[in-house]
C-alpha cells in the first residue's frame, strides 16, 4: 500500500514506519497491538518503503489522514530537516525517528530513541545513576548519538566514544557537547577494552556483532551493558554478560520503550505497555524477557 491510496476520510487516522529496507520492521506489531488494546478503530499503522532520497517527497505527499510517522534508517537525519519544529533532544541527536502532524500544518520532530535507551537501562534495576557516572559507547553512528543523549538523561556526565576512525565521531562529539557531557574519542585499534569497560558505569554497544567478537570478554567486565544488536539472538556479548552475572539491556528493550513514546505522541493516549510488550515477545519467540518498570 502506498501513502496516497486512501485519502479524504476524516475518521481515519493513519500512521506508519518509513525506511529502507522496511519489510523486517517490528514497529507495526507494537502499534497495532496498542490500537487493539485501546480499541482505537480507524487507526492503522503501515510499512512504507523509502530511503533518505525519497523521504522528502513522500512526507510532502501525505494527506491529512496521516497523523504520525515513525522514521527508521536511513532517513532519520533527513526527517529532522523536514520538520517545522523539533524537540531539544532531537536537535542534540541530530536526527528524528518521530514526525507528528501539527494542527497548524507541518510536522513536529522528536527522537524517542532516547527514551528507548533510558527505558532499556532503567527496567529491572539494570542501571542506577550515580554521581559522576562515566559511560562507554562503541560506534559513532546515529544510534551512538541517541545513546549519548539517553546516558545524559541518566546523569552520566562523561562518555568515551570508541570509533574505527575518530574523524567519523564528529556528530557524537557535537551531541555530547550540546548536552553538557564531557566526551573523549578513542581509536578502536588503540583501546584496551577491558581497562575501559571495567570501571565504567555502563557500556553501550552500537557496533555490529562481528566487530566486537574478539573483545566480548573484556566488554563484559562492565557492570551494565546495553547491546543494541538483537538479531540473531543471543549475541556473544549478551551471553558473556549473562555468564558473568552482569546487568544486560537489549535492542529489543530499546525498540519497545521508544515505541511507547511514539504511540503517545501519535494518539495523545498513554501507551498500553503490557499488550505492546506481550506482542513483541510473541513475535520474537520470547527470546528476551522485556521487563517493564
Amino acid at each position: 500500500m502506498t501513502p496516497t491510496e486512501v485519502a479524504g476520510d476524516p475518521t481515519r487516522h493513519r500512521t506508519g514506519v518509513v525506511g529502507s529496507p522496511i519489510a523486517h520492521s517490528l514497529s507495526p506489531v507494537l502499534h497495532e497491538a496498542a490500537f487493539r488494546a485501546l480499541e482505537l478503530s480507524g487507526w492503522t499503522y503501515e510499512r512504507v518503503e523509502a530511503d533518505e532520497r525519497r523521504l522528502p517527497a513522500l512526507v510532502a505527499s501525505l494527506d491529512e489522514t496521516w497523523v504520525g510517522v515513525s522514521v527508521t534508517m536511513p532517513g532519520k537525519r533527513v526527517a529532522l530537516d523536514l520538520a517545522t519544529t523539533a524537540t531539544d533532544r532531537a536537535l542534540a541527536v541530530g536526527a528524528a525517528n518521530t514526525l507528528v502532524r501539527l494542527d497548524s500544518g507541518g510536522w513536529a520532530a522528536d527522537c524517542t530513541d532516547v527514551e528507548g535507551v533510558v527505558g532499556a537501562l532503567r527496567v529491572a534495576d539494570r542501571y542506577t545513576p550515580t554521581k559522576d557516572a562515566a559511560g562507554v559507547v562503541l560506534g559513532a553512528g546515529g544510534t551512538a548519538c541517541a545513546a549519548i543523549a539517553g546516558l545524559a538523561e541518566l546523569d552520566v556526565r562523561s562518555v568515551v566514544v570508541v570509533a574505527r576512525e575518530p574523524l567519523r565521531a564528529t556528530a557524537a562529539v557535537r551531541c555530547a557537547e550540546k548536552l553538557g557531557v564531557a566526551v573523549e574519542v578513542r581509536r578502536w585499534a588503540d583501546v584496551d577494552f577491558g581497562a575501559l569497560a571495567e570501571p565504567a558505569a555502563v557500556v553501550v554497544n552500537t557496533a555490529p556483532a562481528a566487530a566486537i567478537a574478539a573483545v566480548v570478554s573484556q566488554l563484559a567486565l562492565a557492570p551494565c551493558v546495553l547491546d543494541v544488536i538483537y538479531h540473531p539472538w543471543p549475541t556473544a556479548l549478551a551471553e558473556e554478560v549473562t555468564y558473568r552475572g552482569g546487568r544486560l539491556a537489549t535492542g529489543l528493550d530499546m525498540l519497545l520503550h521508544q515505541a511507547f513514546g511514539q504511540f503517545e505522541q501519535f494518539t495523545g493516549r498513554p501507551a498500553p505497555r503490557v499488550p505492546m510488550r506481550d506482542a513483541l515477545r510473541e513475535v520474537t519467540g520470547n527470546i528476551i524477557p522485556l521487563p517493564l518498570d
